[in-house]
């Protein structure tokens, strides 16, 4: 048997957040846990931040068409509430995470709102169906078929359709990453860009990180395991898995928007979030990629204000003010 080696250290802000948060997360999820980590505090903390931040957004639930057949989805839809520009607004288009088992259109919204503060920005954050009661591909096709519904009625929004910048974090940098695929071969409404943010991306849960960190920090291989197996059932890992539910299955990653990819170093993502990136570069496109040394998963979002925290968040606001200047 290979041995492991040890895993990175956490940077030390982040070590001493986790050590306050181990009682209430573990990071070994099973499908058994699913249920009761659904009905725990964090997904119903997300619901009660306040969305409009002091009232700079008008908020807005609206349910749309969901994919043909299936039921309508739910968009949230945040408009800032200073005058209109001469031009229309872009538009992040935000899809949540949650290892395609958990959570809703308001989880990770408030760092979107974050961005879109700053740089004048509509932000609508989609709910897609979860595994496993909704295995692939319900998902991805709802985020689908938000986007189109968002590029189709931009101008009722007063934004813009070819100024979309896709955005996701962990199994929502995934589905960022998997729609950009589905744009690019439904030869549909094209993104501006995609911001990936430790974003799961390979159901076959077998690089070396993903050894190195199991049973640390907030998602570990039990719980990759657990949420590639709600989406796919006896599929994850097999020869037959589409690209558009693992994105790092597609063989050809050219023709894509640019990208911006984070990651920390000590989280089960790292290695096929690094290797997504340099197979973009090798297929000839654009992408910018972050290694957070000491990083967990998710750790912008336990420890805001650690210094590697804001250095994350400056890094992404950085290159969506660049994208949009362009």
């Amino acid at each position: 048997m290979t041995t492991v080696p040890p895993p990175p250290p956490f940077d030390p802000e982040l070590a001493a957040a986790l050590e306050l948060i181990k009682d209430m997360i573990s990071p070994a999820m099973t499908p058994e846990d699913i249920e009761t980590v659904r009905q725990g505090p964090g997904i119903a903390m997300s619901a009660a931040q306040d969305m409009t931040l002091d009232g700079a957004f008008e908020i807005e639930d609206r349910t749309v068409p969901g994919p043909e057949g299936a039921p309508d989805i739910s968009l949230l839809i945040c408009r800032p509430t200073s005058p209109a520009p001469a031009r229309p607004r872009p538009v992040v288009y935000h899809v949540h995470g949650g290892g395609m088992v958990l959570g809703n259109n308001r989880v990770g919204t408030i760092g979107a709102l974050a961005w879109a503060k700053e740089l004048d920005l509509v932000v609508v954050s989609v709910e897609y169906r979860l595994a496993p009661e909704h295995p692939y591909p319900a998902p991805v096709e709802d985020v689908y078929a938000g986007l189109l519904w968002t590029a189709e009625h931009a101008e009722e929004l007063g934004a813009d359709p070819e100024r979309i910048v896709i955005a996701g974090a962990s199994a929502g940098g995934g589905l960022s990453a998997a729609l950009a695929l589905l744009l690019r071969d439904r030869k549909g409404p094209q993104a501006l860009g995609q911001l990936l943010m430790c974003p799961m991306l390979d159901d076959r849960n077998d690089t070396p990180s993903s050894h190195q960190m199991a049973g640390l920090g907030i998602w570990d291989r039990t719980a990759n395991d657990t949420g590639w197996g709600a989406l796919l059932g006896a599929d994850r890992g097999g020869p037959d898995v589409s690209p558009y539910a693992a994105p790092a299955r597609a063989e050809d990653l050219s023709g894509l928007p640019p990208a911006f990819l984070d990651v920390g170093s000590a989280e089960t993502f790292r290695d096929e979030v690094v290797t997504y990136a340099s197979r973009i570069w090798q297929a000839g496109g654009v992408a910018e990629l972050h290694v957070w040394p000491g990083g967990f998963h998710g750790f912008e979002g336990f420890a805001p204000q650690a210094r590697i925290s804001r250095s994350a968040g400056a890094a992404q606001l950085d290159w969506l003010r660049r994208l949009l200047a362009e």
